[in-house]
């Protein structure tokens, strides 16, 4: 097991001291990159030496030292499934056992070729021929390492957003890193290709960014955890299936997952990809509805206030790294409203409006652009409480000549701004006298009897004559009166029960209950932006 290293045999670590370290180092990574460019590259003895030095040298050695050491030693040609997996094992408990004295960014950071390797095992599942006795027992196997990988970094992830000082950077670019993995994969493009296969279970977005940006070692950790726990979840979905129970305790799961990780660089890294049209892990599990799975996390995200992203430890932050938590949560509360306006599900929509309006993050971005602009900054304040209120008024800012929003941001931008107009059109082209009230039947469930079609289409017909009753009330000044002059019965509106998607709430009861508790709570125009 190649777990534990040998003591290096080399007499001379006195000329891996001080800056002879980095540049011997620099300068070894680049000859084996020329080596690697050969067609008939082996992996030689003589470069596994020289790399077990590097990282047996210093008691927290530099990441690359690890990684190519690991790449070197790392048996990529097994095909028995088994040994394969024993091989991937071994390559975790080498990293583990090398970073047993670097700080936890850098120990998180240097799981990612386990990841990848993970992936690539799970995608190659299918392909073995095994009895089902043996296949049993692999699966287990796969779910034992998973759990370990993940658990090792929740144990890492210990202060990890408190330890700024620890921050180091790479001596080597991360693409050639990269390419040292993926030697046997023919991949051409050591940039943003060599990205996305390294990365499997990142969004194009953030690969294309890291391409030509770069990132720094707690970035890269961040994309570890977020691959981690991915490759968990889209694992219990492959064993445990997608069902409405299976959502429920994936829910539980998830929270549990995001508050004892307590990092707000993997919480952003995962927001980013809820961004994106589809999300990166069609691979591992071919959900019919991915919609099902972005409601799961959008909820476990955003329905919960989690101490981590408090005002007080988002102002701990990194200044960059605290705005794009504003920033990232912001919109994508805006876009889980969106979301679940478009899909008609307007008790969703007032759960998700309603927990931005009561969290912290409104009176967060008000002190947050009030301390970057200053005395820049007129008094006015955003026009309402909603995601939307809040990025007009911060676009109309920018619209000044004050700079809020970063570059990577102008794809949104741009689409804000055209649906703004968009509906602004809408509004101007509305009749004055269309109905104010209408009864959505999209969302019911099928198979409703033909007595209940009858109630609904009444309950629809009582509730458009009320309209027009009200709108003829207001513009001829009469009132109207039944037949025989009697009075019509008041209608009630009850209060509507929210219960089953009551706002998550950090250290107590946080997700969605299976009794019939009464959860209700009196809210006034439910479809208006502004509340």
């Amino acid at each position: 097991m190649a777990s534990t290293l040998n003591a290096p045999k080399s007499d001379n670590l006195r000329h891996f001291i001080g800056k002879n370290y980095e540049i011997s180092l620099d300068q070894s990574i680049k000859s084996l990159l020329t080596s690697l460019r050969n067609s008939n590259f082996q992996k030689s003895t003589n470069f596994v030496s020289k790399f077990q030095e590097f990282a047996q040298s210093r008691p927290d050695p530099p990441l690359e030292s690890v990684w190519v050491y690991a790449a070197l030693t790392f048996n990529a040609q097994k095909t028995e499934p088994f040994s394969r997996l024993s091989e991937i094992s071994d390559l975790f408990q080498l990293i583990v056992s090398c970073s047993a004295s670097c700080n936890s960014i850098k120990s998180i950071a240097l799981v990612a070729p386990v990841i990848y390797n993970l992936h690539k095992f799970v995608l190659d599942l299918n392909g073995f021929d095994l009895g089902s006795k043996k296949e049993r027992k692999l699966r287990g196997e796969i779910k034992s390492l998973v759990d370990s990988v993940l658990g090792y970094i929740n144990v890492c992830c210990n202060g990890f957003d408190q330890r700024f000082d620890e921050l180091e950077g790479l001596i080597t670019p991360l693409g050639d890193l990269i390419s040292i993995w993926l030697v046997s994969n023919e991949v051409q493009d050591m940039n943003a290709e060599s990205m996305r296969v390294f990365f499997p279970l990142l969004s194009n977005d953030i690969v294309n960014r890291v391409t030509v940006e770069g990132c720094e070692m707690i970035d890269l950790a961040g994309f570890v955890i977020a691959e981690a726990f991915l490759l968990k979840l889209c694992w219990k979905i492959r064993e445990e299936g997608f069902g409405e129970k299976v959502q429920n305790e994936l829910r539980y799961w998830i929270v549990g997952s995001i508050t004892g990780l307590r990092s707000s660089y993997f919480y952003v890294t995962l927001l980013r990809m809820l961004l994106e049209p589809v999300l990166p892990i069609s691979s591992l599990v071919n959900l019919e509805h991915q919609d099902d799975l972005r409601k799961v996390l959008f909820d476990a995200l955003l329905l919960v206030e989690y101490s981590f992203l408090s005002p007080e430890s988002v102002g701990k932050l990194p200044a960059k790294h605290g705005k794009h938590v504003i920033i990232t949560k912001l919109i994508a509360n805006h876009e889980a409203i969106e979301s679940s306006r478009e899909h008609r599900d307007h008790t969703k929509t007032i759960v998700y409006s309603d927990a931005f309006a009561n969290s912290s993050l409104p009176s967060l971005i008000v002190k947050w652009i009030r301390n970057e602009l200053g005395s820049e900054l007129s008094t006015s304040e955003p026009v309402g409480t909603s995601p939307r209120a809040f990025i007009r008024w911060m676009l109309n800012i920018e619209n000044k000549g004050i700079k809020i929003f970063d570059d990577d941001m102008s794809k949104f931008r741009s689409a804000f701004n055209s649906k703004e107009a968009s509906e602004q059109e809408m509004e101007e082209g509305r009749k004055p006298d269309s109905d104010i009230f209408y009864m959505d039947y999209e969302g019911q469930e099928e198979g409703g009897s033909e007595e209940d079609e009858k109630t609904s289409e009444g309950m629809s017909a009582a509730f458009t004559a009320a309209a027009r009753s009200m709108q003829s009330s207001e513009q001829g000044g009469r009132k109207r009166k039944t037949k025989g002059g009697k009075k019509r019965k008041q209608m009630k509106f009850v209060k509507y029960s929210i219960t089953d998607h009551s706002l998550l709430t950090e250290g107590r009861s946080v997700l969605p209950r299976n009794d019939h508790s009464d959860g209700g709570s009196n809210l006034e125009n439910p479809s208006s932006d502004e509340d």
